[in-house]
């Protein structure tokens, strides 16, 4: 197994979170000026925790993604492994994360942002499935934002429900 030098280990490290955590804020700061307008206005799931939330939890699942897609990239460099599919898998996942708030909250498409959360969950899934192959902890990060996927899958079901 060959060493990934230090300094590329940690740029490779960087991007990921700027990517990552980075992208997400710049989608939450995007779409911002929905919330007091629109989503103040929906009638809410009784689950439905405050707004305030929100920021934090995505900002440590973001984390945990970027260190997680770190984690396969190291080992495959490592093992002179292709991590061309492992980042694929990565980058649908957090493509159609990022999809999903604007759809939700600057399009008003909560069916169409119901769609795209489902197969979300299911792309997160098959990621976790095969991260874990690789590396069982970068799979195993992973979970914590699967779990807040499926209590988002919830919520966007509920305002469904509540807001024909």
């Amino acid at each position: 197994m060959a060493e990934v030098p230090k300094t590329q280990s940690i740029a490779v490290l960087a991007t990921l979170l700027v990517l990552c955590v980075g992208g997400g804020a710049a989608i939450g700061i995007l779409t911002a000026g929905n919330i007091d307008t629109w989503y103040a206005q929906l009638n809410r799931p009784g689950w439905t925790p405050p707004n305030w939330l929100f920021g934090p939890v995505w900002s440590i699942l973001y984390a945990l993604m970027a260190i997680s897609m770190w984690l396969i990239w190291k080992k495959s460099a490592q093992e002179g492994l292709s991590v061309r599919f492992y980042g694929l898998l990565f980058g649908i996942q957090l493509g159609l994360n990022f999809l999903w708030t604007p759809v939700f909250f600057s399009m008003h498409e909560m069916r169409m942002a119901l769609v795209i959360i489902v197969v979300l969950w299911m792309v997160i899934a098959f990621t976790i499935f095969h991260f874990q192959r690789i590396s069982p902890i970068a799979g195993r990060l992973l979970l914590p934002y699967l779990g807040w996927v499926t209590y988002a899958t919830s919520l966007n079901a509920g305002f469904i429900w509540l807001n024909p």
